[in-house]
């Protein structure tokens, strides 16, 4: 049988994933998982890309020995990105969008106009921003070509240089109607057009043939999938008739280090109404645009779990959050103070201090406040995608690692009021995997592609409790004590807001 390879990169491990498609159903296994190990280098934060090639190579060639190995897709986060020179070769480690060095820039266009051509939000981790905040360095003034993550690996691997549309998306530098670079943007902003020389591809789009580490081509080839994480999981929702998006909108959360929470549309929404509250139009599969909010997700966790430097897995501190008494102290995901890697419970604490609530005591107590927080997060901005989008959203779908916590998947639909459809937790890998099945001709349609999903990894059902006094007031208490609209607000006249807003 034909194996499809899966490179998804994560902002916290990497993973390499061998599929098998019978024409009914995706068999998936994982061959290959490792740390995402960030650098400091002079006070700079870089990604270390050059190990993550490694060790990507290394994976896929244990799937190249073992079975007969018909395409590779690479999938990664948003936003950051290599600067090549004439010679595609990478000039630096890319910097990590979490390095505050684009604090502080100023608008050169104004908010509105510049979210009415991309659709993306202003954002200080966007490639835009990042980008102004390379002007007038030797680095960008050497630079030939601006490549996205995923596509930097996509040229490693196959020695092509092209621009997948749904990373691309990510940058606040894509015209989101026509799918091309937004040219009389990117002039005004004073950034050099020759970066933006590669052509934009579709998913499915098959960039070359896989090729070993001396450049030898071999019988493989490489496939520019839907190159941004959350895209290759949004067409991977399994879509379940008459409960997900039968006559609303099919809501999801695809909740890993980020959550991206939000519903998918037929074109951009880019309204005064939708900036404010916070909204992007990202590209997905086939066309469709993922309307959404980025949001902290399981960073959160992450950066408690370091602080603490505890060697308990993730499930031993979430079961310990089970039993901690419910409807304690809650924070605002969204807050920008809690982008930074640093301490992140003193930081939980101080938020609760400043909000006039009690400091969750304990670790049980500080994941409780965590997880509780993000459930309500998520309420509300599928409440404000309702509103925006006009269609009711029936039932959620909540993909990627947070789906492996019954605890989070039943808070997001007890604080919710909506059935939560949890799974698959590898919601990103399998996107991937079945874009390469569509390029090769074995999948027709994103309905048909979410139906092999549906098939393969049926989700797990969550239903609200019918009790909902004490979830509401708990709803209620979250939107109190949250800056989000206020921040939204704050922003809206400026195009980079600082970091420490």
């Amino acid at each position: 049988m034909p194996t499809y390879v899966a490179v998804d990169l994560g902002a916290e491990s990497g993973r390499v994933l061998a599929g098998e498609f019978d024409g009914e159903r995706l068999v998936v296994s994982e061959v290959h998982r490792f740390p995402n190990v960030p650098v400091r280098i002079l006070g700079g934060l870089h990604w270390d890309v050059l190990r993550l090639l490694a060790e990507a190579r290394a994976g896929i060639g244990r799937v190249v020995g073992e079975r007969r190995v018909v395409s590779v897709g690479v999938d990664a986060w948003g936003n950051d990105f290599g600067l090549l020179d004439r010679d595609q070769r990478l000039l630096a480690n890319p910097r990590h969008h979490r390095d505050p060095y684009t604090a502080g820039l100023t608008a050169l266009v104004s908010s509105q106009e510049h979210y009415e051509v991309t659709g993306v939000q202003p954002l200080p981790i966007n490639t835009s921003c990042q980008l102004l905040a390379h002007a007038g360095s030797p680095l960008l003034d050497a630079a030939d070509r601006l490549v996205m993550l995923p596509d930097l690996f996509t040229l490693w691997l196959s020695g092509e240089t092209l621009t997948e549309r749904t990373i691309a998306s990510t940058s606040q530098l894509l015209d989101a109607r026509t799918g091309r670079w937004a040219g009389d943007l990117i002039a005004r902003l004073g950034l050099p057009s020759r970066l933006f020389g590669a052509d934009i591809v579709e998913p499915g789009t098959v960039a070359g043939p896989l090729r070993d580490e001396s450049g030898r081509p071999g019988e493989a080839v490489v496939v520019a999938v839907a190159g941004h994480d959350t895209a290759s999981a949004v067409a991977a929702l399994p879509v379940v008739p008459g409960l997900s998006g039968s006559s609303g909108a099919v809501g999801y959360v695809s909740c890993g280090t980020w959550s991206l929470v939000g519903v998918e549309t037929a074109g951009p929404i880019t309204t005064p109404e939708s900036r404010l509250a916070g909204f992007t139009n990202e590209g997905g599969v086939l066309g469709t645009v993922r309307f959404l909010r980025n949001l902290n997700g399981l960073w959160l966790l992450q950066e408690c779990r370091r602080a603490w430097g505890t060697a308990a897995s993730y499930a031993d501190l979430v079961a310990e959050a089970e039993a901690a008494p419910a409807f304690g102290p809650l924070i605002d995901p969204t807050h920008l103070g809690f982008l930074k890697p640093e301490d992140m419970p003193a930081r939980v604490a101080a938020f609760c201090r400043a909000t006039g609530q009690p400091v969750p005591e304990g670790r049980a107590a500080m994941v409780r406040c965590i997880l509780e927080s993000l459930a309500c997060s998520y309420r509300m901005v599928l409440e404000q995608a309702e509103e925006l989008t006009g269609r009711p959203v029936e039932a959620v779908h909540l993909v990627g690692g947070g789906a492996a916590s019954d605890t989070l998947c039943r808070l997001t639909a007890d604080i919710g009021g909506r059935p939560v459809l949890a799974g698959p937790v590898e919601a990103t890998g399998i996107g991937n995997l079945l874009v390469q099945v569509m390029a090769h001709g074995g999948i027709g349609s994103l309905g048909e592609l979410r139906e092999v999903v549906r098939r393969s990894y049926p989700p797990r059902t969550y239903l609200p409790d019918t009790e909902r006094e004490p979830y509401d007031a708990t709803y209620v208490r979250f939107r109190q004590l949250t800056a989000i609209d206020n921040f939204w607000s704050k922003v809206a006249s400026q195009r980079c807001p600082t970091i420490d807003e």
